[in-house]
Formats: C-alpha cells, structure tokens, sequence
C-alpha cells in the first residue's frame, strides 16, 4: 500500500487535492495497489463526496464540546474519513497523547510515525494499525531510506512483531519501494515525490512498479 500525504502544499489543497486523489484512485484501481490520500482537514468532505476514500492528517485528543479550532475525530469519522495519520515529524505528540488519541479512535483506522526503533516499540505497544518509520533527516530528500537506512528498516522490522510496518522519508523511485518491501515493511508512506510532481500519475505508476 502507498499512503500519499498531501501536506499543506498548494497541489494538494482544494480543488487540486479532488484532482490528486482521483489521479490516486485512478492508479490504485488499474494497478490492484491500495493507495490512500492523507488530506487536510477541510478537504475531506469534498473528496468522500465524490466518491473518494481518504484519512486525515491528525486528530487533536478532544471530544465534543468548547475546543475552538482543533480536530475533532467524531467529526473527520463524520466527514466520511476512514482513518489519521498521527506524530508525523512535522505534527509531533507526547506519548500520552498519543494514546488517548488511539483510545478515542472509534471507527477509525490510525497509522502511527516512528522516527527512531526505540518509539517504535514504545508505539507498537498501542496497538495502532499501522507503524511507519520515518527518519525526520531523510524526509523531502533525494536519497531515500530504503537507500541510507537498509538495516534499521530490517531491525525495525524484526523487533517490532505483528505489526504491519511501513518506511517512509526520501522515498522517490521504485526502487526504493522493491528495496523496503525486501526488508520487510508492507507499504511506503509518500508526500512530495508524488504531490509536488509535474506528473503525479507518472511518479505513483513508477512507485507501484515497485511492488511487482
């Protein structure tokens, strides 16, 4: 599977994100690869309103009542989103949070950011659906994880039992998803190769080749 997050970036805000997740749809259905977009809060109705799926970018830890202008679940679980993305590098969270976050997840699937083996396992022991590992200083690059960090990915990978692992950070070319799925992760989690493309259709063509 190819987690694709958005971000912030213009191509992948408004209009252009309807655009960009259908492009995603598109490849996902021709290819039998799950791709998901991972969109801002305010895009998510408009894209499940055509027929998308998609999962949100963070959740805050609140429920119902006075928290002007954070992320409530019930209401992106309510937006049609199918799951969030949680303590990505840019969006960090205390491990507490975290997990009252993951307890108030109903309805809701969560992938969860490791940057380092020991959050990892401290993570794992949540129970999210998914764990991706993320190096902070590889993220936007030109040289992947797959690339740099080959042996943490397999000791990550083997330390961290029954959960379905993901690698992300740099990742720009089939190659780097061969390599990764090779060391034992099951899926990447992408932002720029694919969102800040000239062609993003191309560049998800190419990464699920790598799949193959």
């Amino acid at each position: 599977m190819i987690f694709v997050n958005f971000k912030t970036y213009q191509q992948g805000t408004g209009e252009a994100a309807l655009i960009l997740a259908k492009i995603c749809q598109e490849v996902e259905k021709n290819s039998g690869v799950k791709i998901i977009p991972i969109v801002q809060a305010a895009d998510i109705f408009r894209l499940v309103s055509q027929g998308l799926t998609v999962w949100a970018q963070h959740v805050d830890e609140v429920d119902f009542g006075p928290c002007t202008g954070q992320i409530l679940a019930k209401g992106i679980l309510a937006a049609g989103a199918k799951g969030t993305l949680l303590n990505h590098s840019e969006k960090k969270l205390p491990f507490e949070k975290i997990k009252n976050i993951l307890l108030g997840l109903k309805g809701l699937q969560s992938l969860v950011c490791a940057e380092s083996i020991k959050e990892g396992q401290q993570l794992a022991e949540l129970k999210p659906d998914f764990l991706a590992y993320e190096p902070p200083e590889l993220i936007g690059g030109e040289v992947s994880v797959s690339q740099a960090q080959p042996e943490i990915i397999r000791e990550f990978v083997e330390k961290i039992k029954n959960m379905t692992i993901l690698v992300g950070a740099g990742i720009h070319q089939q190659v780097d998803v061969k390599k990764a799925l090779e060391l034992g992760a099951k899926g990447v989690l992408v932002s720029s190769d694919i969102v800040l493309a000239t062609n993003p259709q191309q560049e998800l063509l190419d990464l699920v080749r790598g799949f193959k």
